[in-house]
């Protein structure tokens, strides 16, 4: 299951701790994409925050992602799932 992740912090929120948080993002990333887990990272121009492209096997396992991100406390998300686009298309009556 792949899902885009687009996380973005308030301005008004920046603080020193907040900075830290940011910060350590690439670390808390690069486990992720060494095992597959993130195939996609991406900062969106002119925000705070970013887009990430998560390949798991359970909602549960994104959350989990998730709550473990080192901007969980101070980000809100937009979450979606994403279908491959190349499936074959579905027949009438399936």
């Amino acid at each position: 299951m792949k899902f885009l992740v687009i996380w973005r912090i308030e301005i008004s929120r920046l603080s020193g701790e907040v900075l830290k948080a940011v910060l350590a993002m690439p670390d808390y990333a690069k486990p992720l994409e060494e095992q597959g887990k993130v195939v996609g990272r991406y900062h969106i121009v002119g925000g705070h925050g970013g887009a990430w492209i998560y390949s798991v096997e359970s909602n549960d396992e994104l959350e989990m992602l998730l709550v473990r991100s080192p901007v969980y406390n101070v980000s809100t998300y937009e979450v979606y799932p994403l279908a491959d686009m190349a499936a074959p298309p579905l027949q009438p009556g399936s």
